[in-house]
């Protein structure tokens, strides 16, 4: 059995062309979506994600608002551009990009749970658990949605989220819960004993525990869907750092479909930020 690979890159350009037809509908009432970012320092890495959700916005028709800070820069001062955004009609939905350094959670906290397109608002989080409406977290929101894109049934399935973080393991678990999805869910992590006998009795297996290659082909039941998400840097045959995730490539000799890492959910989590702000966009303008 060789996977299907569910390709990450190819579905966000299929959701930005329908992201477009919503934004044109938009502009006809006056609604501008708004993307807004705000960066601490000149970390690489959150210089490139930071610069590809504007190339994202630039390609849809999202306006972009960029707020840089340098390099040791206060809680004071970062709260502030927050505060800032909070109040700027043009900023439809905005994201603080970690790390930052200073206190993540006091700034996450002061973000305008409406505008947060991280879907990671104690508030917001507070109502998934209560399964009520708001923004979701991208990343959880970019698993399921390939799911769906690739047909891959959900309704009953047996599912084994590996990793208990805040932005993907704990929001998953909740999400695939829901009557929307009718799923089962076993939420292990690296703590937890005999993971192999949890893996091999799921339909669905998401890895997201930043592991390199935890996730082998004998502990994956034949004909199952894996979703890579684990992200870790290792030195290649070069020297040189690259990027793994938490699947052994053997594991798609098995699987019956297969994200391939990168170019798989991280594509997806840009996918459904941008949906958030277009959804932010549209409560907007059903407001007045």
């Amino acid at each position: 059995m060789t996977a299907i690979v569910m390709d990450g890159k190819a579905t966000l350009a299929t959701i930005k062309g329908e992201l477009k037809t919503r934004i044109a509908a938009l502009r006809e009432q006056g609604v501008v979506p708004g993307l807004g970012t705000v960066l601490v320092g000149d970390d690489p890495a959150s210089r490139w994600y930071v610069g590809a959700k504007h190339k994202d916005c630039a390609e849809v028709g999202i306006a972009s608002i960029q707020r840089e800070l340098p390099a040791g820069s206060t809680q004071a001062q970062v709260e502030a551009v927050v505060d800032e955004l909070n109040a700027d009609p043009a900023c439809t939905g905005f994201l603080v990009q970690q790390p930052t350094g200073l206190d993540e959670f006091a700034i996450l906290s002061r973000v305008d749970p409406v505008k947060d397109v991280d879907g990671l608002h104690p508030m917001n989080l507070g109502w998934l658990v209560l399964g009520r409406p708001a923004p979701l977290p991208a990343t959880p929101s970019g698993v399921i949605e390939l799911l769906r894109r690739y047909d891959v049934p959900i309704a009953g399935a047996e599912v084994c989220v590996i990793g208990r973080g805040l932005t993907v393991g704990r929001p998953l678990g909740l999400m695939l819960t829901r009557r929307s999805e009718n799923a089962t869910v076993t939420l292990c992590h690296t703590g937890t004993r005999d993971l192999a006998a949890h893996v091999r009795r799921a339909d669905i297996v998401v890895a997201a525990a930043g592991v390199p290659g935890m996730v082998t082909a004998d502990m994956v039941k034949p004909g199952a869907a894996v979703l890579d998400v684990g992200v870790s840097r290792v030195p290649g045959p070069d020297g040189k750092a690259r990027v793994a995730g938490d699947v052994d490539p053997g594991v798609a000799e098995v699987a019956g479909w297969l994200t391939p890492n990168p170019g798989g959910v991280g594509p997806m989590t840009r996918a459904c930020l941008l949906t958030n702000v277009v959804e932010a966009a549209e409560r907007q303008a059903a407001a007045g």
